[in-house]
């Protein structure tokens, strides 16, 4: 396994990144899922794995976090 060192996204699946990076502009699962071919629910789930790799409990301190 290939640790990267960007910051906390580093700790994140290229999924996962790209999820995340989407819902801290504030769009919604149904947003996310049509931008990236996924359904809304596989968007929720990436999310509920990142919050915890993140040490985040919101969307709103998951745009905080980026906007570091």
């Amino acid at each position: 396994m290939t640790v990267r060192h960007d910051g906390p996204l580093g700790l994140l699946s290229p999924q996962e990144r790209e999820v995340v990076r989407l819902a801290a502009t504030g769009a919604g699962n149904r947003e996310i899922a049509a931008q990236l071919f996924l359904s809304p629910r596989t968007v929720g789930h990436h999310l509920y794995r990142a919050f915890p790799k993140l040490g985040v409990g919101s969307r709103t301190e998951l745009a905080a976090l980026l906007a570091r």
